[in-house]
Parts: structure tokens; C-alpha cells; sequence
């Protein structure tokens, strides 16, 4: 928890551009994963063990909290990565690790490395979480849970003072926002059936995200349902009932997207930020939340739901098999230079022209993720209102640039 008091906000990371992202937007915690032992092992690039010094300094520069996801499946082969795995991440300083199989819990208490409870473990009554207590400082709740539900087992926790390894009382974390999932707190075996590559081991194949008709096999009748994407659930959005969310106790509010783009990251770490401050602040409004989510629907979305914190009896579905979002970027070149003294950037135009007020996206490594307005340019050093596909163009910046740092146009859907 932090140290203000407010509701931890975690935020993901699924590179380099994505975590820069994250710790420039407010995030007070990250997870990632390494390699192959995380549940998104296929969807997005993930760090290496190599890197894990280089994101516990970035962090740490912020004061912001690190949580490696080790929350796969685990077989006899890979308990000897599992140990170097967390050797490393305790060497480099990383703050927890969020596991659901219990070699790699006892092998992260063994070291006196600490634990966080993965989702995949499907926790939802006071029992259970007191046997976790055993193990972990924090546990993250199934999905399935309403609030009242959640501020009840909160309750408990702080009426029979239930600690964790560190002595602190046990702290709950739940979803706040992203994508979800038609099965049990993310168990899916769907994708194992049809394609032999198994969700839990970080290798899901969308089956649910994809179109279905239902044929009645003696008439050979196709039976007429409202959606075709059926198994395909729209976004949690936890945003317009947040102070419900902050009221039930929860300590950690964890923001889904390891696999999407950095603009993404970027977007929906500063609204919850916003959000969350204005909460504390006695700002929250209802003008302030219709804004956040037009900010919200601009980056990838199926559409939003409240899941079922709000008690609904049955899900919501998206209606197409991509993203909902206002926006797109489209890519148009990447920096060559950056003149420090002038703050100008040098961009080669390779794919798709820009003009004079075009809203632009520059992302990189370092850099994270910046967004402006084009308010003056320069094409081959000559003032110009438009750079065409290879040209040499440059413009007034107020963040720095690094070598190919990629530049984006952002045009409306």
C-alpha cells in the first residue's frame, strides 16, 4: 500500500516502452513477467532476466513497487528456472512475486522473497485467504466476487487481524480494469483443446474472442442467437463506480494489459490516477467521470462492463472480435536526431505523411510514450506545413527523443 493512504495503483508492463509509461502516469506498482512462466508469456514480448536490474532501478527512481508474475501451470522441468528466476529478481531487488503454484510459493518463501496470491488461485471466502495468509502478504480475489462480497472477507481481515509473513495485516487486491475472460478467474482449457497450446501456461489462443453459430444437428437448422461473439466478454471498467471499489477495503487495484500497446498503458494508468486522487480529494464528479471515459474509449477496448462487483446475474458480450477505440495510430516514421540545446527532433518519414496539426505519438524504450500537437515543422530545414514519405522533418519538442524512437499519427476511428 502506499505510503498516502490511497488505494495502491498497479499497473502493467509488457516492455520497456509500456513500463516507462506506466511510472510516468502515476502507477505506484508494476508486474511484468519473464520469459515463459507467465499467463502472458505469447500476448506480449515480456522482459528478460537480464533486464530485471534495469527495471528495479527505473522503479525504484520513482519509488514505485515491482511485481514479477510467475502465475503459470508448473511442471517437474521447470522448478530449476523457477529458483534462478527468483534468485534473480530478489538479487535485483524486485519487491514480490505473484505466484499461484505452490513449488513456486515455497520456493519464494525459502528465499524470503515476497508473495502475492495470483487470481489463478481462484480465492473467495475468508478461510481460504486465511491459509494463504501462511504464505503471503497479499492475496488478489477472484473475479467473480461482488463488492459486498469483498468488503466482507476486507472486514474480517481487519477484525481478526490476519497477517501475512511480513506481520502487516494481509492486504486485498482485485481488477480494476482490462480485459476478461469467459473462464474461472482465467482457467481456460479451450485453447489446449482446439490448438494443444495451453492459457495457463501463457499460450491462450482467443478461441472465446472469436465468431460462433449454433446449429441445431438433427434439422441441420442454424439457431438464431443476438451475437455471434458470444464467449467474448466486453472490458471491465471499474472506473464510474470507484468509490464503491475504494469503500470495500480493497488495498491494491490492479489495471489488465500486459499485451497492449504502450498509448494504452499510458491512458488508462493517468485517468485511474486521476480518479483515484479525486476520490481522495473530495473531487470526484460526475462530469470529471463522463470525461475519463471518453479518455478511456480512445485506446483499445471490446467496450465496458462492471464485471460482477455490481452483483449482475449474467455477463455482457462484445460484438466484434477487435477493439471499440476512438482512436488508432498509424505509424509514420521514427527519430533520427535529437537537437538538445534547441529541443528539436528529427524524424525520416518513411510510411505516412503528417501536416501542421496533426495530434502525433512518439514511443520508445526510454522515452515511454508522449503525445502533442504539430504546431510548426520544418521539412529539409525550410519551414512546411506538410512532410511526405522521405522526407526529413523536424519539430519543437518538449520531451527528449531518442534514435529510433517511433513517431505515430493519431487519426480518429
Amino acid at each position: 500500500m502506499t505510503v498516502s493512504g490511497k488505494v495502491e495503483l498497479m499497473a502493467p508492463a509488457g516492455n520497456f516502452e509500456s513500463l516507462q509509461a506506466a511510472l510516468d502516469n502515476g502507477a505506484d506498482s508494476v508486474y511484468f513477467g519473464v520469459d515463459q512462466l507467465n499467463m502472458r508469456a505469447r500476448s506480449t514480448v515480456n522482459f528478460s532476466v537480464d533486464d530485471l536490474p534495469e527495471i528495479a532501478r527505473r522503479c525504484a527512481e520513482k519509488k514505485v513497487r515491482t511485481y514479477l508474475t510467475l502465475n503459470t501451470i508448473i511442471y517437474d522441468h521447470d522448478l530449476s528456472v523457477v529458483k534462478t528466476l527468483l534468485n534473480k529478481a530478489k538479487e535485483a531487488g524486485l519487491t514480490a512475486v505473484i505466484a499461484s503454484d505452490q513449488a513456486v510459493i515455497a520456493s519464494a518463501r525459502a528465499i524470503d522473497f515476497e508473495v502475492h496470491i495470483s487470481t489463478q488461485q481462484n480465492v473467495t471466502n475468508i478461510e481460504t485467504v486465511k491459509f494463504y495468509s501462511l504464505f503471503a502478504d497479499t492475496i488478489v480475489l477472484s473475479r467473480e466476487l461482488s463488492l459486498r462480497q469483498v468488503k466482507s472477507i476486507t472486514a474480517q481481515i481487519e477484525k481478526e487481524g490476519i497477517k501475512g509473513p511480513s506481520g502487516n495485516l494481509v492486504e486485498i487486491e482485485i481488477f480494476g480494469h482490462g480485459a476478461l475472460c469467459m473462464a474461472v478467474s482465467g482457467k481456460c482449457y479451450l485453447s489446449l483443446h482446439s490448438h494443444n497450446s495451453s492459457a495457463n501456461r501463457g499460450a491462450c489462443k482467443q478461441n472465446c474472442r472469436k465468431k460462433y453459430t449454433v446449429i441445431d444437428q438433427d434439422s441441420g437448422l442454424e439457431i438464431e442467437i443476438d451475437n455471434e461473439y458470444m464467449m467474448s466478454p466486453k472490458d471491465l471498467c471499474t472506473l464510474d463506480f470507484l468509490d464503491q471499489v475504494i469503500d470495500s477495503g480493497i488495498k491494491v487495484l490492479k489495471l489488465e494489459g500486459r499485451g497492449r500497446a504502450p498509448e494504452y498503458v499510458a491512458t488508462v494508468v493517468k485517468t485511474y490516477r486521476e480518479a483515484i486522487d479525486a476520490q481522495a480529494a473530495g473531487t470526484f464528479t460526475t462530469d470529471k467521470v463522463n470525461q475519463w471515459m471518453k479518455d478511456l474509449e480512445t485506446v483499445y477496448n471490446r467496450g465496458f462492463w462492471s464485471g460482477y462487483y455490481l452483483g449482475q446475474k449474467l455477463g455482457e458480450w462484445s460484438d466484434n472480435s477487435g477493439s471499440n477505440a476512438t482512436q488508432k495510430k498509424v505509424y509514420v516514421g521514427k527519430a533520427t536526431h535529437f537537437f538538445q540545446k534547441a529541443a528539436i527532433g528529427e524524424f525520416k518519414i518513411e510510411a505516412y505523411d503528417i501536416k501542421k496539426g496533426d495530434r502525433i505519438l512518439i514511443t520508445g524504450p526510454t522515452t515511454g510514450v508522449e503525445e502533442l500537437t504539430i504546431e510548426e515543422m520544418y521539412v529539409n530545414e525550410q519551414l512546411a506545413t506538410k512532410a511526405l514519405r522521405g522526407d526529413d522533418c523536424t519539430i519543437k519538442l518538449p520531451f527528449r527523443v531518442r534514435m529510433a524512437d517511433k513517431l505515430y499519427k493519431i487519426v480518429e476511428n
